[in-house]
C-alpha cells in the first residue's frame, strides 16, 4: 500500500518505473541494507523543501548516508542518466522522437550564498553576484545540456561550454534559437563548424524595438517555462552548492520529479 508522509515522495508507480534505472550495491562489500527509495525521497525532500542536509527529517535515512548517495551518483554519471532516459520517454509519450531536431538556449542569474565555491562573479548586468545556470532545453521545455558558471562570463561566451557537449551527443539537432545577446559572427560559425558532418544553425529571436513592456517571443517563452519550473523547487531558489556539478545535478533532480509525474 502506498504510504506518501510528504508531498515530494516519489508514488509507488514512480518508483517502479525508474527503480531498475537504480545502480545495483558494489560487488565485494557489505550487503545493502538501506532502503533506496527512502535515500530517493529524501533527497527529492531537500530539492523540493529547500532544507539543508543535516536539517532532513529523523523518519528519514542518516542525513550523512543520504548527501553520500547524492554524492556519488553525481559523480558515476547516474542523475544525469536518468534524467536522460526519462526525457526520451517522455517525448515519446508526445508522439515525439526521442531525439531532439531543434532547441532553445539561454541562461539564469541567480544569486549564491556564504558556502563559497568555485565559478561565482558578478553579472553587471542583472546586478547580481552569483552563478548563471545555462540551459539548451528541447521545445517541450525539457532539459537537453545544464551547464552551471560564473555569473561574470557572458552568455555569448559560456555558451560555448554549453553547445561544445553537442559534439557527442544530440545527433539530430540542427537548429537553435537564441536571444540578440547570442549574436556575433563567430559563435555562428563556430556553431556551424561544431562536427565535420553536421551543420547546427544558430537563429537569433529579437525583440520587437517598437513594443513597449512585456511580451511573449516566440521559441524564447519555451526555456523560460523551464526556469519557471525550477522554481517551484526552493533548493534552486538561490544556488547553494559548493560545486557547480552539484547545482547541475540539482536542476536534473528537478526535471527527473517533474518528468516522472507527467509518466505516471
Amino acid at each position: 500500500m502506498e504510504n506518501k508522509r510528504y508531498p515530494s515522495d516519489i508514488t509507488d508507480a514512480e518508483w517502479n518505473y525508474i527503480r531498475e534505472m537504480i545502480p545495483a550495491a558494489k560487488l565485494g562489500g557489505r550487503p545493502r541494507k538501506i532502503n533506496i527509495r527512502e535515500v530517493i525521497n529524501a533527497i527529492f525532500y531537500v530539492v523540493k523543501g529547500g532544507i539543508t542536509w543535516r536539517m532532513l527529517p529523523k523518519d528519514f535515512p542518516k542525513w550523512k548516508t543520504v548527501y553520500d548517495y547524492f554524492r556519488d551518483w553525481r559523480i558515476n554519471g547516474v542523475w544525469k542518466a536518468i534524467h536522460d532516459k526519462l526525457r526520451g520517454d517522455v517525448r515519446e509519450q508526445a508522439g515525439r522522437n526521442r531525439e531532439p531536431s531543434a532547441g532553445v538556449v539561454d541562461s539564469q542569474s541567480v544569486k549564491t550564498t556564504g558556502q563559497g565555491g568555485p565559478e561565482r562573479g558578478y553579472d553587471s548586468n542583472k546586478k547580481i553576484y552569483g552563478r548563471k545556470r545555462h540551459l539548451l532545453v528541447d521545445v517541450m521545455g525539457l532539459v537537453l545540456i545544464a551547464v552551471v558558471h560564473s555569473a561574470a562570463i557572458q552568455d555569448n561566451t559560456a555558451a560555448r561550454q554549453v553547445l561544445a557537449k553537442l559534439k557527442s551527443s544530440f545527433f539530430r539537432l540542427r537548429l537553435i534559437w537564441a536571444d540578440a545577446i547570442y549574436s556575433g559572427d563567430k559563435l555562428f560559425d563556430w556553431l556551424w563548424n561544431l562536427r565535420y558532418n553536421r551543420k547546427i544553425r544558430l537563429e537569433v529571436v529579437k525583440r520587437d524595438k517598437d513594443i513597449a513592456g512585456f511580451v511573449v517571443l516566440p521559441r524564447r517563452w519555451v526555456v523560460e517555462r523551464t526556469f519557471s519550473w525550477l522554481g517551484k523547487y526552493r533548493r534552486l531558489s538561490k544556488d547553494y552548492e559548493y560545486l557547480p556539478q552539484s547545482s547541475e545535478s540539482m536542476i536534473y533532480l528537478a526535471m527527473i520529479k517533474l518528468m516522472l509525474n507527467r509518466l505516471c
